[in-house]
Protein backbone atom coordinates (compact mmCIF):
# COMPACT_ATOMS: atom_id res chain seq x y z
CA UNK A 1 0.00 0.00 0.00
CA UNK A 2 1.07 3.48 -1.14
CA UNK A 3 2.14 6.15 1.66
CA UNK A 4 0.28 8.80 1.92
CA UNK A 5 2.46 12.04 0.31
CA UNK A 6 2.93 14.74 3.38
CA UNK A 7 2.29 18.50 2.86
CA UNK A 8 4.80 20.75 1.78
CA UNK A 9 6.00 22.82 4.93
CA UNK A 10 5.68 26.95 4.57
CA UNK A 11 8.83 28.83 5.74
CA UNK A 12 8.29 31.97 8.22
CA UNK A 13 11.01 34.00 9.24
CA UNK A 14 14.69 33.38 9.11
CA UNK A 15 14.28 30.09 7.39
CA UNK A 16 12.13 31.53 4.56
CA UNK A 17 14.74 34.10 4.42
CA UNK A 18 18.00 31.76 4.24
CA UNK A 19 16.09 30.05 1.21
CA UNK A 20 15.41 32.85 -0.70
CA UNK A 21 18.61 34.07 0.03
CA UNK A 22 20.32 30.36 -0.95
CA UNK A 23 17.92 30.45 -4.45
CA UNK A 24 19.10 33.82 -5.13
CA UNK A 25 22.67 32.72 -5.21
CA UNK A 26 22.27 29.60 -6.91
CA UNK A 27 19.93 31.25 -9.55
CA UNK A 28 22.90 31.84 -11.84
CA UNK A 29 25.55 28.84 -11.29
CA UNK A 30 25.79 26.39 -14.08
CA UNK A 31 26.02 23.00 -13.74
CA UNK A 32 28.98 22.04 -15.32
CA UNK A 33 29.04 20.11 -18.64
CA UNK A 34 30.07 16.62 -17.47
CA UNK A 35 26.99 16.46 -14.67
CA UNK A 36 24.98 17.60 -17.42
CA UNK A 37 25.51 15.21 -19.56
CA UNK A 38 25.59 12.15 -17.09
CA UNK A 39 22.21 13.80 -15.73
CA UNK A 40 20.94 13.73 -18.98
CA UNK A 41 22.35 9.94 -19.90
CA UNK A 42 20.11 9.03 -17.06
CA UNK A 43 16.86 10.87 -17.38
CA UNK A 44 17.17 9.10 -20.94
CA UNK A 45 17.97 5.10 -19.43
CA UNK A 46 14.82 6.24 -17.20
CA UNK A 47 13.05 7.03 -19.98
CA UNK A 48 13.82 4.50 -22.37
CA UNK A 49 13.09 1.72 -19.66
CA UNK A 50 9.30 2.90 -19.22
CA UNK A 51 8.71 3.09 -22.51
CA UNK A 52 9.38 -0.49 -22.66
CA UNK A 53 7.39 -1.45 -19.69
CA UNK A 54 4.15 0.57 -21.33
Amino acid sequence: MAKPIKETPILYGKDSDRFLKEVKENENKKVPAKQYRKAVSAYNKIINNSKTRL
